[in-house]
């Protein structure tokens, strides 16, 4: 089972948020095959909620319209208020932060629900 978010609603504490960018890997790689043109690399650039008890990257379903990331697998998570859902595990996904980058997958929430 994997857990989303163990981290409480606190009004006392404030929001952090990141500036990132979220690269479809297959078509990363695609493109450096010359397979396809650089052009047609599916990426999107995020403001993403900071959440430190976040074990996954998340994203909603807007966003993976966007990415069109393969399906991997389903898992079940716990949300932070304590719900339990199954989830698409989407990926790989290049995540740029600053000048950091790393490759990894992402669970796919339902609707609009807010990216972490």
């Amino acid at each position: 089972m994997q857990i989303i978010s163990r981290r409480k609603t606190d009004t006392s504490m404030g929001h952090v948020y990141a500036d990132i960018e979220l690269i479809n890997s297959v078509d990363l790689t695609l493109s450096k095959r010359h397979i396809i043109g650089e052009e047609e690399v599916k990426r999107m650039n995020l403001r993403i909620l900071v959440d430190t008890g976040v074990f996954m990257l998340t994203i909603n379903e807007s966003i993976q319209e966007v990415l069109q990331l393969p399906f991997i697998e389903k898992r079940r998570a716990q949300l932070a208020d304590g719900r339990f859902v199954e989830c698409d595990v989407v990926g790989p996904v290049e995540i740029h932060f600053k000048n950091r980058t790393a490759t990894g997958s992402a669970m796919l929430l339902e609707g609009d629900a807010e990216p972490l």
